[in-house]
């Protein structure tokens, strides 16, 4: 593939997880390669695959001698969830900034939204 042929920055990563959205089933390298048809390596696919796994968003068991992958996170709305999750942690001592500054930056509608969510009672296992 050529530099001008290239995706955008994780459009690849994007495709892999839909794909396993989509799937009843864990899927192998092979499998996500099948269903995605556009002439991916199966190197590539697998390395996706293994980044994916090491961001916390797939899990893996073995399958003969290769994986096959599954969702942590099940929609788009999770997965967005989990990465400002990762940018909270990994904003250490400044949590309370980026969470003040995050706050103080919502539209009206969008403020409405998140106090009605937090005035809602959480199950349990949310907590």
């Amino acid at each position: 593939m050529t530099s001008a042929a290239r995706r955008p920055s994780g459009e690849l990563e994007s495709a892999v997880l839909e794909t396993i959205w989509a799937a009843a089933r864990p899927l192998t390298a092979r499998d996500v390669r099948a269903a995605l048809g556009d002439g991916l390596a199966r190197t590539t696919v697998a390395t996706i695959l293994g980044r994916l796994h090491a961001k916390g968003l797939l899990r893996r068991v073995r399958a003969g001698r290769t994986y096959a992958y599954s969702a942590v996170v099940e929609d788009p709305a999770a997965l967005t969830a989990h990465r400002m999750h990762t940018e909270l942690d990994r904003s250490g001592d400044e949590r309370p900034g980026v969470l003040a500054r995050f706050v103080s930056d919502l539209n009206e509608s969008d403020e409405r939204l998140l106090r009605d969510l937090l005035e809602r009672p959480r199950p349990p296992e949310a907590r």
